[in-house]
């Protein structure tokens, strides 16, 4: 199999400066919105690469789940591996694949622990049996079988059959607030629009970088 020859024309559209908005969160909006009306499979998946504290990098899909001025917001279990990466480096990086628009966003900022209560909240919206999932899974730790894990969903789902399932204490959620955040445009000929915000004590600035 060769896969050099594996390439495709990036015409769909451009990303230009006059189109752009003068905040990082509205264009993320547009584009965001703009995906879902596309139909994107999973729009709202990113791609939350972390740095352990030993300096291994590592990148898995979670889903986004808000965000607004003050971040990005996604929930996990803490004694995950994305987690405990969290807790001794706190610099993340958010990667949003939006290739059948030819687009990506990028994120990079620092994640900070989201209040209890709001963790709460939003579990308790969750449906049942995925709110019975966080408790069967010890995420990231080793497990001997599928049906190991089938069985510990069983006797959840046993436990909790009456009434509210109440939040983990080993559950919680992370705000990545960003300190840049890239757009990038597929081009034709590969010459892609990108797009960085960089935030600093004045606000937003940015800059067209070279594809």
């Amino acid at each position: 199999m060769s896969l050099e020859d594996n390439r495709r024309q990036y015409d769909y559209g451009k990303l230009t400066r006059g189109s752009l908005s003068a905040s990082p969160f509205e264009q993320f909006s547009l584009w965001m919105q703009q995906a879902i009306d596309a139909n994107v499979q999973d729009p709202t998946a990113m791609s939350v690469a972390t740095v352990s504290a030993e300096g291994k990098p590592w990148q898995r899909m979670v889903l986004l789940k808000d965000f607004d001025e003050g971040g990005f917001i996604f929930y996990t279990n803490l004694g995950s591996r994305k987690a405990q990466d969290i807790e001794g480096n706190a610099q993340v990086s958010l990667h949003f694949p939006w290739l059948q628009l030819d687009r990506q966003v990028i994120v990079g900022g620092r994640a900070e622990r989201l209040p209890a209560a709001q963790v709460e909240k939003y579990f308790l919206s969750r449906p049942k049996d995925s709110q019975l999932a966080a408790w069967a899974s010890k995420q990231s730790s080793p497990i001997s079988s599928r049906q190991t894990l089938e069985t510990q969903f069983s006797q959840v789902k046993a436990q909790f059959a009456e009434g509210d399932i109440p939040l983990p204490e080993f559950w919680g959620g992370f705000r990545v607030v960003p300190e840049e955040i890239e757009f990038w445009q597929g081009g034709e000929n590969r010459l892609h629009d990108r797009f960085c915000f960089k935030h600093d004590k004045a606000g937003w600035n940015i800059a067209r970088l070279s594809p």
